[in-house]
């Protein structure tokens, strides 16, 4: 499988570009070749907000020789590794009662050719969690631009340790000439698309993804949302929470997000020095509502840039659909 990267020089090969035309459509992968192509390395006046972080190789060198240079690297780095496990209870009217306590595993922005040494962390986080299904909010590797074999290699030393079906979507690190190959893996992505998840008692609901709402603005909601049934459980998988709106005006339960980092290097409090995104504050991390909307947008389970953290630690997230006013203990 061609496995290239996409430049003006070197487009896909001709079996490859037949695969994804297959998958998303001639007009949703010219817009993100051009995209790639021309802007994908570029730190201004692309997507929806002025400045990416990601793409400013620049910034990577002053933030590695600050830390080294202050003594804190080393300490940020045992932050980066030290992920956490974390439980959302999502509360749903009229829940079937086959789905309580049907429970995602959610995995974000792991980056995972950042630093190799997170792959086993994740491996052995994962050793002890009890799930039904593991979905993955986007940007599988750390860079925008070059190689990005080396972080698939990573992700498929993960997949041999999900103990369920994975599902996931694209971030905007992530080239679209990785889908072909992360499907391979066995990982169901959702382009734009909805599947039916039935469950062992027969129970079923909707898992619908999106392609990357930020910087390639290749989402369509809609489009995702046009078979689901009115009175079926439905969620989303977007990389980022600033789909938030569109999400409620398609009657979706819960959508699951990342991107943000929580901030990443944040002050005593988790306040973030930078944000990541064009959403509001009280959508960057954590849980949060929106109309009948309910949302959780994840820290990450990897990080950007420099592989530290500061006041705001990595994560692995478990959202357990529970019936609207039942108590539940806290895990």
């Amino acid at each position: 499988m061609e496995t290239k990267e996409v430049t003006r020089e070197n487009p896909p090969g001709a079996s490859l570009t037949s695969q994804l035309i297959e998958r998303v459509g001639q007009t949703h992968l010219q817009r993100r070749l051009y995209i790639q192509a021309h802007h994908a390395a570029k730190a201004f006046h692309r997507g929806k907000t002025l400045f990416h972080i990601e793409n400013a190789t620049w910034m990577h060198i002053i933030l590695h020789g600050l830390l080294r240079g202050t003594g804190l690297y080393g300490i940020g780095k045992r932050n980066f590794l030290d992920v956490q496990i974390r439980t959302n209870d999502v509360r749903i009217r009229d829940l079937p009662e086959a789905l309580d306590g049907f429970t995602l595993l959610h995995l974000s922005d792991l980056h995972l050719d950042l630093d190799p040494s997170l792959t086993p962390v994740i491996i052995d986080r994962l050793k002890d969690l009890k799930y039904d299904v593991c979905v993955i909010t986007g940007d599988f590797r750390a860079s925008t631009a070059g190689d990005f074999r080396p972080a698939l290699a990573q992700v498929e030393r993960l997949m041999a340790h999900f103990r369920s079906r994975v599902f996931g979507v694209l971030g905007n690190h992530d080239f679209i000439e990785m889908l072909p190959a992360l499907e391979n893996m066995g990982i169901r992505m959702l382009m734009n698309e909805s599947e039916r998840i039935e469950t062992d008692s027969h129970a079923s609901f909707y898992l619908s993804g999106i392609d990357d709402p930020h910087f390639y603005q290749v989402d369509d909601v809609e489009k995702a949302c046009q078979e689901i049934p009115s009175d079926t459980v439905s969620i989303l998988l977007s990389h980022s929470p600033e789909t938030f709106k569109k999400a409620a005006a398609c009657g979706y339960d819960l959508m699951v997000s990342g991107h943000t980092h929580g901030g990443q290097i944040c002050l005593p409090g988790g306040v973030a020095i930078l944000r990541n995104g064009n959403c509001p504050r009280q959508l960057a991390v954590g849980p949060w509502r929106y109309k009948t909307l309910q949302g959780y947008t994840s820290t990450g389970t990897g990080s950007c840039l420099v592989p530290v953290r500061f006041f705001c630690l990595p994560e692995i997230t478990l959202h357990r659909l529970r019936p609207l006013g039942t108590e539940v203990a806290s895990q």
